[in-house]
């Protein structure tokens, strides 16, 4: 099981991560709360990482802190929930926002997440409040991975941010207007998936 990497930053392109670890590039995929916080290419990085092994395939997820990797955990527990969808609801909402929903058994929050219909934001809500009981003490804050911005080029910025989006489970007319809505000059495209996200109420 591989738990932690430490590398240089090669690519990023939501949800996936190419990271050189001495030599060998990994394939990874993050939730949106990861890539906000990732420094510039070829800055050097450390993401926790819990791997899946299927018949047809090794899969490598990471993300900025132990926090993040252990409510990963907890999602893909829950009947019905896949790395996919985990992925989209750690994208979709930050880590305080979905306690704050499982607490208060608010299903708005979730519904606005891709394939995640009321009723199984109804399930996923009742299935995380027992489980989250835990998680309430702990503090809210995701640290930062590295003090450096994350800077994208202003001809792709915006394409970036729509591809995130469709990558998510978002339709293309649905990303290319929620995009549209925030755009604003000089904001990366992490900046803008994540007004894009919060817009999308």
């Amino acid at each position: 099981m591989i738990g932690r990497l430490k590398g240089i930053l090669l690519e990023k392109q939501p949800p996936h991560i190419l990271l050189d670890v001495q030599g060998v590039g990994y394939e990874l995929e993050a939730p949106m709360s990861t890539f906000y916080d990732l420094p510039v290419l070829g800055e050097q990085v450390t993401l926790h990482t819990h791997m899946v092994v299927r018949e047809d395939a090794q899969l490598l997820y990471a993300f900025a802190d132990k926090r993040g990797r252990e409510l990963f955990r907890e999602l893909i527990r829950l009947n019905g929930v896949g790395p996919k969808l985990a992925l989209a609801l750690m994208s979709g909402l930050e880590t305080d926002e979905l306690i704050r929903a499982v607490q208060a058994q608010d299903t708005s929050a979730l519904v606005r997440v891709p394939g995640v219909g009321k009723k199984t934001a109804e399930r996923l809500l009742i299935e995380l409040r027992d489980r989250f009981k835990a998680w309430e003490a702990l503090p809210g804050s995701v640290k930062p991975l590295s003090g450096v911005a994350s800077v994208a080029t202003p001809v792709s910025q915006t394409g970036d941010a729509v591809s995130a989006l469709i990558s998510l489970g978002y339709k293309p007319q649905e990303a290319s207007r929620a995009v549209a809505a925030v755009e604003e000059d000089g904001l990366s495209s992490e900046e803008l998936i994540r007004r894009a996200l919060k817009g999308m109420v």
